[in-house]
This record gives C-alpha cells, structure tokens and sequence, in this order.
C-alpha cells in the first residue's frame, strides 16, 4: 500500500512541475531535408508561414551554382525557381558566366535555424553581387568562396565592384512582371537614380533599400496564382512610392536621416512592453495552421 501511495504521489507532483516548452518550429522545419508531397503553395507572409510542393534548384546549371549547399536553402516555389534559372539567363545575355545564387528557403519554407527573418514561404532568393569567374566550383569552394561587397564602408557611395552589368541586370530583374520587389543597399539604389535613363525610370520604384545588402540583392516574387493562403505585401511597392520610383523622397531619408541613426544610435526607451516575437522564436502555434500539416507530409 505505502508503494501504490508513493507511485500516486508522484504522478500528481509530476503534473505540477513546468510545462513543456513546445518546440520551435524553426528546428522542425530545419531537419526536412525535403518537400512535401503536395501541390506547390505559398502559405503565409513572407516572415510567417511555409511551403507545399516545393522543388529543388539544381545546384549546378548551365547558367548557375547554388551557393552555400550545406544549408539546403536552395528551394522553393516552382515559379521562383523558374525565375532564377531566367535571371541567370539574362545575366549570361548581359556578359556574365550566368549567377551565383545564395539562399533561398528550405525544402518547406518556414523560419530558418539562422540568418533571415523572411524566406519562409517560398518567394524569396539571394542573388550575389560577385560576377562569377566560372560555374564548375565544387562543393567545398561554394562554402568558402564569398560575394563582395558594392558600396563604401560609410555606406553612401558604390564602390569599385559595382559595374554597368550590375545596373543592368537589377533592371532586368526588376522588370519581370513576377516580381514584387527587389532590396539592395541604398547606395546601390542611389547609384541607380543617378544612373538610370530618365526616360525609363518607372522599373526602379521596385528597387528598395534596405540595410545588409550590399553583398547580394534579395529578389521578392508576388503571390503566384493559385496560393490562395499567401498574403501579399503591404502595402505594396507601388502604395510605397505612389506612383513614383522612390528616387527623391525615398534617397533624402536614407541618406540623411537613417545614416544618421547608424552613426548616432538613439538611445533604447524607458518604455516596457510585450517583446514582439522573432522569426527563430515561432512555434508553430504562431505559423498558419497549415503549416502543420506540412510539416506532418511524408
């Protein structure tokens, strides 16, 4: 009897104790090596949500490499892999071997071990600034090759890297009806409005600055037909620039008054309030309920 009392005891302090932490969704979406066996859907926000039916960049094309290709990043929609192996195209048209590609998501979207907060639903891809030399690296260069950087330290000016080339390629991207936006750092943007035709300036309002680009340029594609359950930006570039190309309000602000901030932070507020969540604290209660039933997908 005193046995059956002690082994009551403690299940019911057992209950008792701390609740299980649930597992962030970022570690189980981190381990699926591959797809779901679904119809390809981008589900969610950009920084909130997943992907079905996802495939592969292969790593090595005519026109390409996968970069990085021990972080499996290298999905992602149909219609954006469409795109990059396009955009390598015209960048060989345009006097490079073709791209170098970096991340784009994983086999099932979702929010990353590491690095972004978005390129969790699929839209999302890395182009590098660096012109490749040539497209038959091997898997262990891909992982120690970098890109380089095309704008002064001060982060005001382009800098030796940027070329012609660079111009016209972003003009190409930016052009294709696919895409919802493109970031790239301010100088990059700056180096642009200057540059471009004045004639032909309406592609660049899809041109957005944005910090820590300045070694690659992050393509954004809209909503693919059919993903019903993928959110759209807002507001969209062209709310963003109301029917401009960002080259006069847009340049004054990151020019002045956000590298400003950069060189004199302002101090952090006395004010308390609810954190907001970052993407590698998601659990999946925080991730449309389909992504769970990605997830479950064999």
């Amino acid at each position: 009897m005193r046995q059956i009392f002690a082994t009551i005891l403690a299940f019911s302090l057992a209950g008792t104790g701390p609740a299980v932490a649930e597992p962030l969704a970022n570690q189980l979406f981190g381990a699926k090596r591959a797809a779901s066996a679904h119809k390809a859907h981008a589900i969610g926000t950009y920084a909130k949500g997943c992907g079905a039916g996802f495939v592969q960049l292969p790593e090595t094309g005519p026109t390409w490499q996968a970069m990085r290709l021990s972080r499996n990043r290298n999905w992602g929609h149909p219609e954006l892999v469409q795109y990059v192996m396009d955009l390598s195209v015209a960048a060989r048209q345009l006097g490079w071997a073709g791209l170098y590609v970096g991340d784009m998501s994983q086999p099932r979207g979702g929010p990353m071990t590491s690095g972004h907060s978005s390129h969790q639903i699929g839209l999302d891809a890395d182009i590098w600034m660096l012109p490749p030399k040539r497209l038959n690296l091997s898997r262990g260069e891909r992982e120690s090759i970098s890109s380089v950087s095309v704008r002064t330290d001060d982060q005001t000016r382009i800098n030796g890297n940027w070329t012609p080339t660079h111009h016209a390629l972003l003009k190409a991207a930016a052009s294709d009806p696919r895409v919802d936006r493109i970031f790239v750092a301010a100088a990059v943007k700056i180096e642009m409005c200057r540059t471009a035709k004045r004639s032909d300036k309406s592609w660049l309002q899809k041109i957005r600055p944005l910090y820590g680009h300045n070694t690659h340029f992050h393509v954004r594609l809209k909503c693919p037909t059919g993903s019903g359950l993928c959110q759209t930006q807002t507001p969209t570039v062209s709310e963003l620039s109301k029917g401009g190309n960002g080259c006069d309000e847009t340049l004054t602000w990151w020019v002045t008054e956000y590298l400003e901030q950069l060189r004199n932070p302002p101090k952090p507020s006395k004010k308390k309030g609810p954190r907001k969540k970052g993407a590698r604290e998601f659990t999946m209660a925080d991730l449309p309920k389909q992504c769970s039933v990605v997830l479950a997908s064999q």
